[in-house]
């Protein structure tokens, strides 16, 4: 039977081409969807070309092409909503150049985080803002989501290392954005337009990314404190006091306890801050002077790690989002949140989050990248009880809504995708997301790119329901 997406046949090989029940079913979700629309076909392009030649056939037919990644998005962001075109972009997987001498790295969107590493490490560099999930998503992905790290506090973000992009243009078409420039004020900054974009106005398929000299110095440990509250003012006053961390850290008592049940970590069951700290000389005062900042909020103790017990927290710390969802069958995550807000209302928030625990009288554990306000949540619900459910989402919604309120963002790095599109105008204003749409309609006047997300509409999305999980 001939399908709108026939023409696929006649631009890839057959091995590119996947219409099996499997496939269909495994990009119809991410690790935040536990539903989806499945696509009609998935795709896998192996070149600029074929993305190109793929793009153009469906634009002319006006048939949906959703990006996909490694799948481990979690607002929804590569799960198709139109069925259609799921592009999956990890064969192009080549790390193209590495330039020393320049800093730099060319990259095809599929690469994943090690490889990255393996690349730059080789010339004494690393990719300093590579996110904790570097390991299992790639810097598609990344660039997509606007994602962040550990080491946000110290190196910035990943959008603030990329310098060039090459991207398809919904109708096939290839442009280059940004420079291998450290800087440029030519013309519209397009480069920064699509990174965050997830996939709605194009397609990356070559990134350079600015590469960081390894510091010669690293040490990091941990401050246990007798209370939430006490830990997170520490971390605001380390921050305010211009303390040079390279990663600051907050995990709660919850998170503790359900990290040392996954990965058999020995954490106290109490609230604490894991720090690192690099540097090329001079990295025992700066310890010295975080630890002076950290003395005047009470710690119970405050110890450096060696190499081998730095591993493992920070390990403890990575495997988090798996060691909450493992902790018990018996109560499933409705989804991770990731508000950021003003340092200044670092404390605040998490303290209104642990005020809504109690309310609803829920499980939340909190933890995430203290230094640049990001707090990661997770609202933890009994999936056959309605009204807990209920009580849950509440909870979800009013957080986000005092992040918004104290100056803050409904997402710090995990995107929009379809589970925050409510949010967008909220946050930004009718005007703002009016303009963001006209933006859309300029790059994909057919609307083909990974539509229905980022922006409210008709019919708004809803996270599938936790009481139809069946385990």
């Amino acid at each position: 039977m001939s399908t709108e997406t026939d023409f696929l046949g006649e631009l890839l090989d057959d091995e590119q081409i996947a219409r099996g029940a499997d496939a269909l079913r495994e990009h119809s979700t991410d690790w935040g969807t536990e539903d989806g629309v499945e696509p009609d076909v998935v795709v896998y392009p192996a070149s600029t070309e074929d993305v190109s030649a793929s793009l153009a056939g469906a634009n002319k037919r006006k048939v949906p092409v959703t990006p996909y990644a490694a799948g481990t998005s979690l607002e929804g962001n590569p799960v198709p909503v139109e069925g259609g075109i799921s592009m999956n972009l990890t064969r192009m997987n080549d790390v193209l150049a590495v330039r020393p001498e320049d800093l730099q790295l060319d990259v095809e969107p599929g690469v994943m985080g090690p490889a990255i590493e393996d690349a730059a490490g080789e010339h004494g560099l690393f990719f300093p803002p590579l996110p904790s999930s570097g390991d299992i998503s790639t810097i598609g992905g990344m660039i997509a989501n606007a994602a962040s790290g550990m080491q946000t506090v110290k190196y910035g973000e990943v959008a603030d290392w990329i310098r060039e992009l090459e991207v398809v243009l919904a109708d096939g078409s290839v442009i280059t954005v940004g420079t291998k420039a450290v800087k440029t004020s030519s013309g519209y900054n397009l480069r920064d337009l699509i990174i965050g974009s997830e996939g709605t106005l194009g397609i990356v398929t070559r990134a350079t990314l600015g590469l960081a000299g390894r510091p010669r110095q690293i040490r990091g440990g941990r401050a246990l404190f007798p209370s939430l509250g006490d830990a997170a003012a520490a971390v605001t006053d380390v921050v305010q006091s211009g303390v040079d961390v390279a990663k600051i850290e907050l995990i709660d008592t919850e998170s503790a306890m359900m990290s040392n049940e996954y990965t058999g970590a020995d954490l106290p069951d109490v609230p604490m801050v894991f720090v690192e700290f690099h540097a090329d000389h001079g990295i025992d005062e700066e310890i010295a002077y975080c630890e002076s900042v950290l003395a005047a909020h009470d710690p119970l103790e405050f110890e450096l790690a060696d190499e081998e017990t730095m591993d493992s927290l920070w390990r403890a710390r990575r495997d988090l989002a798996f060691a909450i969802r493992s902790w018990n069958l018996d109560l499933q995550p409705l989804v991770p949140g990731d508000v950021t807000v003003p340092i200044s209302e670092y404390g605040p928030t998490i303290a209104y989050i642990k005020s809504l625990e109690d309310e609803h009288d829920l499980l939340m554990p909190c933890f995430g990248h203290a230094g640049d306000g990001n707090i990661h949540y997770t609202v933890l619900v009994d999936p056959t009880d309605s009204d807990e459910v209920e009580r849950g989402q509440q909870a979800y919604s009013d957080i986000v809504d005092y992040a918004l309120s104290v100056g803050g963002t409904a997402t710090g790095e995990h995107g929009i995708g379809l589970g925050k599109r409510k949010y967008l105008e909220r946050e930004h204003g009718a005007a703002a997301v009016a303009l963001m749409q006209r933006v859309k309609d300029s790059f994909d006047p057919n609307g083909i790119l990974n539509p229905g997300k980022i922006f409210p509409g008709d019919g708004e999305w809803e996270r599938a329901d936790p009481t139809d999980y069946d385990s």
